[in-house]
């Protein structure tokens, strides 16, 4: 049994804090949302009232970290809107709170978003060169993480993510002129998310870096009109008059450093 601190308990943070309380670890679990205070109390957390800026953190921040062993940060860059903000100087600040914390491990979600769209097969060898900005704030999260000596971070790279209620589909269906009709596809979904997860924190696999995608690469094309056709949704419609860019993730070292097998291989 461990404590775990999870910042973030949203779309993957929630159920996830979920499982770990019924694996015995003893959770605590962060929101940005007073609403959701007691739904996280109810589902055996221990919930917390935080919110990360760049400026600052609002919220018990001390007390959330308290006698935590594990801290699981889930929470993705705001980037987009006029609400966007530096992400990883909300890192930054966060790293100096947990330099001064019982914690020992870290887990970061991270994105395959740090590797460029250059058609080439990726694997955690491979130079990061993100082309988005999202990309290259994350990276720079994760090397201000690992280059604390305070605590050890595992680097957990998702590729696309989606669950049960969540699938990029329902927003393609019936669009036209999509672009990178040819792209491999790299989704993995929220339960193997969960499972991966679980298995670093059971092995003890820390100061480590993973790619987590399935191992199901189809064009862009061909899966989502697939997606739609079985959903009974409008196929949408692809440009080909441009080349197609992409990458293909691999995540060989899951399966062998965690000894892990994907659930649902064909999401």
């Amino acid at each position: 049994m461990k404590q775990i601190s999870i910042l973030g308990c949203g779309w993957l943070g929630f159920p996830l804090a979920e499982h770990l309380i019924a694996e015995g670890h003893l959770v605590k679990g962060s929101t940005t949302s007073s609403e959701k205070l007691e739904v996280l109390e109810k589902s055996g957390m221990e919930p917390f009232l935080i919110a990360l800026t760049e400026n600052g953190i609002q919220g018990t921040i001390t007390d959330f970290l308290y006698e935590t062993e594990v801290l699981i940060i889930d929470i993705p860059p705001k980037l987009r809107g006029p609400d966007k903000e530096n992400f990883v100087a909300k890192i930054q600040l966060l790293i100096a709170y947990i330099e001064k914390s019982s914690v020992e491990k870290v887990l970061f979600v991270s994105s395959t978003s740090i590797y460029a769209d250059d058609n080439s097969v990726i694997t955690e060898n491979t130079n990061a060169q993100p082309d988005t900005e999202s990309g290259k704030q994350l990276l720079q999260a994760e090397q201000f993480l690992q280059s604390s000596t305070h605590f050890k971070t595992t680097v957990l790279r998702f590729g696309g993510l989606i669950g049960d209620n969540r699938h990029p589909i329902h927003f393609l269906a019936g669009r036209q002129n999509l672009e990178n009709p040819d792209g491999p596809i790299n989704l993995i979904h929220q339960s193997d998310c969960i499972g991966i997860i679980s298995k670093i924190i059971k092995k003890e696999t820390w100061g480590d870096v993973f790619n987590a995608v399935a191992p199901f690469h189809p064009s862009r094309k061909e899966y989502y009109s697939q997606k739609a056709t079985q959903l009974n949704l409008v196929t949408p419609e692809f440009n080909h008059q441009l080349p197609s860019k992409g990458k293909v993730i691999l995540s060989d070292r899951v399966e062998k450093v965690l000894d892990y097998q994907f659930t649902i291989t064909q999401p």
